[in-house]
């Protein structure tokens, strides 16, 4: 008696090819996310003049009229980018104002920036260029006056206790955040010192600066006006 052979269906060979598998289709978010995501990176690396919309859907495995389809072309790419990265920038420096002592709220804002430079190094580098096309949240300037705004009212209640005109407050404040402003560009190619130690060296500057600040300061050169 002859046994019988189980076979396994699986193991017999067919002429069939393999079925390719199906590439998933994106929804219009994912792609819109994914060109705002290449851009970034083209913007900041090449600045929006060496970015091509050409480029960019090349990267996105798509064609040019995608691009145009979901942001009008480059200009409008770009400024979704940057409002992203003000608005970002700027929640991130107003959150970061919490309750504490003055000094304290000093070391919040200068971290809040350098932290920003630090997760987004893009960004930032897109926000410190010149922008070529006008923003609905206006420029890096502007930005920097928007947070000197939150500094100003730290300073006008310090102003007071101390004696000092709190009318002074605002130039104070553009003068502070400008400072950190301009040593996180600095820092942000260099990254030295450590981000901890750049931040107490700031507000070591701003805070004793502001404690041996006089009433009513005066010039000691010749030039008086």
């Amino acid at each position: 008696m002859i046994d019988a052979v189980a076979t396994d269906s699986s193991s017999t060979p067919t002429n069939e090819k393999p079925r390719r598998a199906r590439r998933t289709r994106m929804t219009g978010a994912e792609r819109r996310q994914q060109l705002l995501e290449i851009g970034r990176t083209l913007f900041a690396t090449k600045g929006f003049e060496g970015t091509s919309v050409e480029e960019i859907a090349a990267k996105a495995g798509v064609s040019k009229p995608v691009v145009y389809e979901h942001f009008g072309g480059k200009e409008g790419l770009y400024a979704v980018v940057v409002d992203r990265e003000m608005r970002r920038l700027l929640d991130m420096v107003t959150s970061s104002l919490t309750a504490g002592h003055p000094r304290e709220l000093c070391e919040q804002a200068a971290f809040a920036l350098l932290d920003y430079i630090e997760e987004s190094t893009d960004g930032f580098r897109i926000l410190v260029r010149d922008s070529p096309i006008p923003q609905s949240t206006g420029s890096f300037a502007s930005l920097i006056s928007d947070i000197a705004t939150q500094v100003e009212d730290i300073l006008g209640r310090e102003f007071k206790l101390r004696g000092f005109d709190p009318k002074l407050a605002p130039l104070y404040a553009q003068a502070l955040v400008g400072m950190v402003a301009l040593t996180g560009q600095w820092w942000l190619d260099v990254r030295r010192p450590k981000k901890a130690e750049v931040a107490a060296h700031l507000v070591n500057l701003a805070w004793h600066g502001l404690d041996g600040l006089e009433a009513k300061p005066h010039l000691i050169g010749r030039r008086k006006s």
